[in-house]
């Protein structure tokens, strides 16, 4: 199959789409084109080629801002001392329970693109809320860390996004 990364659009169908989570099915359902429209997400879809209204998976991103106190120590000192410092938020990320193993292809592309526009719009990380225990594991497989006391939140430097993605290439 050959898979391909768009923003969400009219022809793609959400109403199919079904991952194993009620509250991802209707984020795309009902609230991620409003969103996009608000500009307060970007939402992407893949999509493969041969049914291209087919959403296997989907992920948003938006712009957000680090607490500087929130980041490990180590990191910080690398850091100017600004109390808030810019970052990629990867909001939600789901794939249709269909497409075992589109996960990590999403989060490749969602690693890449963000990357691509930290040299546009500056990023020092992508941070990410694991929904639960499994998405966790997940993300620490990629090399996320946790961010400050919230157990569930993440966070993937650029650097080492910049090693990921330049694996990929």
């Amino acid at each position: 199959m050959a898979y391909r990364f768009e923003p969400l659009a009219k022809q793609h169908d959400r109403a199919a789409f079904h991952c194993a989570s009620a509250s991802l099915n209707t984020y795309l359902r009902q609230i991620a084109t409003k969103d996009a429209e608000r500009h307060v997400a970007a939402v992407f879809v893949m999509v493969d080629d041969a049914a291209p209204a087919t959403i296997v998976g989907y992920y948003m991103l938006s712009a957000f801002a680090v607490e500087l106190t929130e980041l490990p120590e180590a990191v910080q000192k690398k850091l100017p001392r600004y109390p808030r410092l810019p970052a990629a938020l990867l909001g939600r990320l789901a794939r249709d329970v269909r497409f075992p193993g589109a996960g990590s292809l999403l989060l490749m592309d969602a690693l890449t693109r963000t990357y691509q526009k930290s040299a546009e719009i500056a990023s020092l990380a992508l941070v990410a809320d694991a929904k639960d225990q499994a998405a966790f594991v997940f993300y620490r497989k990629f090399g996320f860390a946790q961010l400050g006391r919230d157990p569930h939140r993440v966070f993937l430097p650029m650097g080492t996004i910049a090693e990921l993605v330049g694996k990929q290439n």
